[in-house]
């Protein structure tokens, strides 16, 4: 049970030429392969110490992600959603998307993953920290948070450990924020990653494509209306079931993935 983020850093890679067009970047200036990658590990530094060193956070998201048939067809599946976390094991995400409105809440002691639609809910134990809560989620149960591992206590260790080469490509907007431009392989996929200019360089894009599945399938995730310091009511991270709420186990809740099981899906890992 996939709720957020089937494709994954390691998992997933641009899209390739459209009909027929190549297009070929050729990076020029002074820079070269070593200052570029310094200056990119640089930046992924200072943006983890930054995300780390935050006790609270709040912020909006849209993601897309791509699955191809069996027929070698594309198709793009799209949510939103918003993320509040206070650090050191509350969370907090709601998403929506065309075929599920969920909820994964932490109060410090137990995950609750909650179906609006279908009005059913599970809980699991959440005794740990942050880091630990993410990977018993993902590891266990196959439950990921947006983006999780920019929110975990080293991002860089996390984001860093298997890339193969790394480089600052150059500047670039998103949303109307000024950005740093920066791309990286490995061995399954290369990713991007766009970081704000300034003294608070806080992720504005994350995008991955797959090398490891044919036609090369993306995933990506806009980060939006950043907030940190934030004071959430008391019982933010407090999960209310509605007075009809079914509670099951989690084996017994329907799929709440960004992919709905009726997707004719042929080229995932």
């Amino acid at each position: 049970m996939l709720w957020i983020g089937r494709m994954k850093r390691r998992d997933w890679l641009p899209i390739g030429a459209v009909a027929g067009l190549v297009l070929s970047v050729v990076m020029t200036g002074p820079s070269t392969a070593d200052d570029q990658a310094r200056e990119a590990d640089a930046i992924v530094k200072a943006m983890s110490d930054y995300l780390a060193s935050q006790k609270t956070i709040a912020f909006d998201f849209d993601t897309e992600i791509e699955v191809v048939t069996p027929l070698n067809q594309k198709l793009q599946f799209n949510s939103s959603g918003n993320v509040n976390i206070s650090r050191p094991s509350n969370f907090r995400v709601q998403r929506t998307g065309g075929y599920v409105d969920a909820e994964l809440i932490d109060d410090g002691k137990t995950v609750t993953l909650f179906g609006k639609r279908i009005n059913k809910y599970a809980q699991l134990d959440a005794s740990g920290s942050f880091d630990q809560v993410i990977d018993d989620l993902r590891n266990k149960y196959s439950v990921d948070l947006p983006a999780a591992d920019f929110f975990v206590s080293n991002p860089y260790h996390v984001l860093l450990e298997d890339v193969i080469e790394g480089k600052h490509i150059g500047r670039g907007v998103i949303d109307g924020v000024e950005c740093e431009h920066l791309a990286f392989r490995n061995s399954d996929a290369d990713w991007q990653l766009w970081v704000r200019v300034g003294d608070k360089p806080i992720p504005c894009k994350y995008l991955i494509t797959s090398k490891a599945v044919g036609e090369a399938p993306q995933y990506s995730i806009r980060f939006k209306n950043w907030k940190t310091d934030v004071s959430f009511a008391p019982d933010a991270f407090t999960f209310k079931p509605p007075a009809d709420a079914q509670k099951v186990d989690l084996g017994q809740l329907p799929n709440l993935d960004e992919v709905p099981d009726s997707a004719p899906v042929g080229g995932q890992k």
